[in-house]
């Protein structure tokens, strides 16, 4: 049976989605921009807007008995392929040891006009 994830401690979902869905011990978050849970933008720098879709992500997981450290997959979406290395380093921050597979790509446009948008596949601790 899937399970709706719903959590105050990340932005609510602006479509007719749920920030993260459960099926069996598996957690599939939707993509998350950089809003702050409030519903406003963070920032207009990639090193903010990363930092804020990376602290949603870890308040998703954790609603949904999960964290960084039992994420399996994560797709990034990024406005210029340029930033890059910055969003690399932040990354790094938050999967130190544990290192998931990863795909990164640079599209035209996100929601919002945003820099940025992750989506990670994790299982539960």
């Amino acid at each position: 049976m899937i399970k709706q994830v719903q959590t105050e401690k990340a932005p609510q979902a602006i479509g007719p989605y749920s920030q993260a869905v459960e099926l069996g011990e598996l957690i599939f978050t939707s993509g998350q921009i950089p809003l702050t849970p409030e519903g406003e933008l963070a920032g207009s720098d990639i090193a903010t807007q990363t930092h804020q879709v990376l602290k949603n992500i870890g308040a998703v997981l954790e609603a949904a008995g999960s964290d960084y450290n039992h994420v399996i997959k994560t797709t990034i979406f990024i406005k210029d392929m340029n930033q890059f290395q910055q969003i690399n380093e932040i990354y790094a921050q938050y999967f130190s040891g544990h290192k998931p597979a990863r795909s990164c790509v640079e599209v035209a446009r996100l929601p919002k006009d945003v820099l940025i948008e992750m989506e990670v596949i994790a299982k539960k601790k």
